[in-house]
């Protein structure tokens, strides 16, 4: 797989936030919401801070290796696990629940987007290790969410009954999907492979966190890259003092809760909190605790705790205590020694909601990047934008206005009435600087007069172009394709399409070319078109 790459700013796209664009753009009503410019000095200053906090790195390596004695050993991961126990080691991070079969293209360009970083720090601070880490939220229950696959724009659904985190969810029923993916990829050249692969993580696999575990080990361990699950004893009890806040004295959505009624003057809240910001996790239950007059209550459930009770849950068992959204990063950079954090737009709108909460326990707050994204252009499409005459630009337009352009390029009629437009705009001018200087008041009549005459011009512009466009219909037919290949359901195709047909079409190189062309802190959209 031999490809070209060529980079877009993340505006030219059209698809990301306002926002998003601010936070790449350093826009100053933001920069009050977060600590490091995406720089090499806001990595310098981030590397500074996080070396002035206790990281238990003992207990961070022990779990590790406790996980990763049920893989085989790869000696990049080996040795960045080993590194991790050294003070002098940094942590560049990314996470994603476990979405069956990695869910989404970008759950990979996440992961590979460490792996860049890390190398690239390691380059410009030799004195230093940085260790790419995919921190798993396994504890996550939106099944809707996770337990699904697009595959040639069909939606493939886990029909699972199972409640509770989908990390802990068993792989039973699985199988039929990897049946699915057999019958229809092992023609492929790499098809057997995948399979073969597919089966080994989720059918061997006694839970879903698992089977994720076994399949980013698979992928990218030769890359060094840690898979990291929280949901253990030893991780929660660092959290004690910060949950045991969250459920006594609402410290969290006090101080978040600020911090969005300034956010909210100029921007859309992405996440907001709630009272208590934690789940209770047992077996196959993930509630949400409320406090109800004095009662914790947990949702969907029939459980409920006294004041003293809870505390003494919390004190015998913090592993039953799961962090939601506005805690979750708080628990990865507590147990973690990490100075960067890789997010789509919207983990990176709700990051910025949380600054304060960070500053309040005295936890470094990581440089935020936004994630590499890729479009890839297959051969037989990149034909088809070269017969369009398409630009990498144009490709990121509407069909209907890729239509129009082409319509007016390459029509023999005239189309356009800019020309008799322009002219009677003059006219009208012209009459309104003789009105005027008869009465000043007769020129609002002449402008309602032009106003009036132009109207039927531009609609008899449109009505040229869309009769003009009844001759191309061909045309419209190959946008159409085109766009529906690049962009299923009018999204990008990093958040709709999944690895599996590219893997079983190209293998591991697929991999290898994301790897190659990802960018670090660059910040811009790569296009990739195969050779």
């Amino acid at each position: 797989m031999d490809c070209t790459a060529s980079h877009l700013s993340y505006k030219e796209t059209g698809f990301f936030t306002k926002i998003i664009l601010d936070y790449l753009d350093g826009n100053k009503s933001l920069q009050p919401f977060y600590v490091h410019p995406v720089s090499m000095d806001g990595m310098k200053a981030a590397i500074h801070e996080r070396e002035k906090f206790n990281t238990n790195r003992e207990v961070l390596v022990h779990e590790l290796k406790k996980r990763y004695n049920t893989v085989e050993e790869v000696p990049a991961v080996t040795n960045n696990i080993e590194k991790l126990l050294l003070k002098n080691t940094f942590t560049i991070t990314t996470a994603h629940q476990p979405a069956i079969f990695t869910g989404t293209l970008y759950f990979v360009y996440k992961i590979l987007h460490c792996v860049s970083i890390a190398e690239k720090f390691l380059k410009e601070f030799p004195d230093k290790n940085f260790v790419p880490v995919y921190y798993m939220g396994s504890e996550d229950a939106d099944l809707d969410e996770l337990g699904k696959i697009f595959l040639d724009g069909e939606k493939i659904v886990w029909g699972t009954k199972q409640t509770g985190a989908v990390g802990r969810m068993k792989t039973k029923g699985l199988e039929k999907i990897v049946a699915r993916i057999e019958g229809e990829f092992s023609s492929q050249p790499f098809g057997n492979e995948l399979v073969q692969l597919l089966k080994d993580c989720y059918l061997n696999s006694a839970d879903v966190q698992t089977a994720t575990f076994k399949l980013v080990h698979a992928l990218f361990a030769k890359y060094g890259v840690i898979v990291m699950i929280a949901d253990e004893v030893a991780f929660k009890k660092q959290m004690h003092h910060v949950f045991e806040q969250d459920l006594f004295h609402q410290t969290s959505s006090s101080i978040v809760g600020k911090t969005i009624e300034e956010l909210s003057l100029h921007y859309k809240v992405q996440a907001n909190p709630r009272e208590i910001n934690l789940f209770y996790l047992k077996d196959n239950l993930r509630g949400r605790i409320e406090k109800v007059d004095d009662k914790f209550i947990v949702h969907d459930s029939t459980l409920s705790f006294t004041d003293h009770e809870m505390r003494e849950e919390l004190n015998n068992h913090p592993e039953r205590f799961s962090p939601n959204v506005i805690l979750r990063g708080m628990l990865q950079e507590t147990i973690l020694p990490n100075i960067a954090f890789i997010g789509g737009g919207g983990e990176m709108a709700y990051w910025l909601e949380l600054k304060n909460l960070f500053s309040h326990y005295k936890v470094p707050y990581p440089m935020l990047v936004l994630r590499n994204s890729f479009l890839i252009i297959e051969k037989k499409w990149k034909e088809k934008v070269a017969k369009l005459q398409l630009t990498e630009m144009d490709i990121f337009k509407t069909e209907e206005a890729l239509l129009n352009e082409l319509v007016k390029s390459k029509s023999e009629n005239q189309l356009s009435l800019d020309k008799e437009i322009a002219e009677a705009n003059k006219y009208y001018d012209d009459i309104k600087t003789l009105a005027h200087k008869v009465d000043s008041t007769l020129a609002q009549h002449v402008e309602a007069l032009q106003a009036k005459a132009l109207k039927p011009l531009k609609e008899l512009e449109k009505k040229l172009l869309r009769a003009e466009k009844r001759k191309f219909e061909e045309q419209r037919n190959q946008i159409h394709k085109l766009k529906s290949a690049l962009f299923p359901l009018n999204s990008l195709q990093e958040r709709i399409e999944n690895f599996i047909p590219y893997y079983a079409k190209w293998g591991m190189k697929f991999i290898d070319v994301l790897y190659k062309n990802s960018l670090s802190l660059e910040q811009q959209f790569v296009v990739l078109e195969e050779e």
